[in-house]
């Protein structure tokens, strides 16, 4: 069963084609992909994660607010106990704020200028189930 992503717009950025590009280039790999549209709350996305159960949750930003609502997210995300949700960051993100997004518990980044091949090969490896124990 392939992995299940959601691709989120948060907050008033209401750009959409590269976000669209993205869940395009993950559906035709095989992923499921929920795509939100723009301008979403932060708990609106987390509620539309657990409803989809989704193993991905994408945030797509270039309004500069990057940082507050990856925060946001990831807290709402362990607050709602689906903490196992991985979150990954595309869009506008400068390189100084990588260390912090990590911090702040996105497991990927992927600034406006990663290749789809790039980020369609993070997200597969983040998806992959490990392996299964032998003994």
């Amino acid at each position: 069963m392939p992995a299940r992503i959601l691709i989120a717009k948060p907050g008033l950025d209401g750009h959409d084609r590269g976000a669209k590009v993205v869940a395009r280039a993950l559906r035709d790999a095989g992923f499921e992909v929920v795509f939100t549209g723009i301008r979403q709350r932060v708990e609106d996305i987390v509620a539309i994660a657990l409803q989809e159960d989704v193993a991905v949750v994408g945030l797509s930003i270039l309004s500069g607010a990057h940082l507050a609502l990856t925060v946001r997210t990831v807290e709402a995300l362990r607050a709602a106990d689906a903490a196992d949700m991985t979150v990954i960051v595309g869009g506008t993100i400068p390189a100084a704020d990588v260390p912090r997004l990590r911090e702040a518990g996105a497991a990927a980044l992927f600034p406006t200028s990663t290749g789809l091949d790039d980020l369609v090969a993070e997200v597969r490896a983040l998806t992959a189930a490990p392996p299964a124990a032998t003994g």
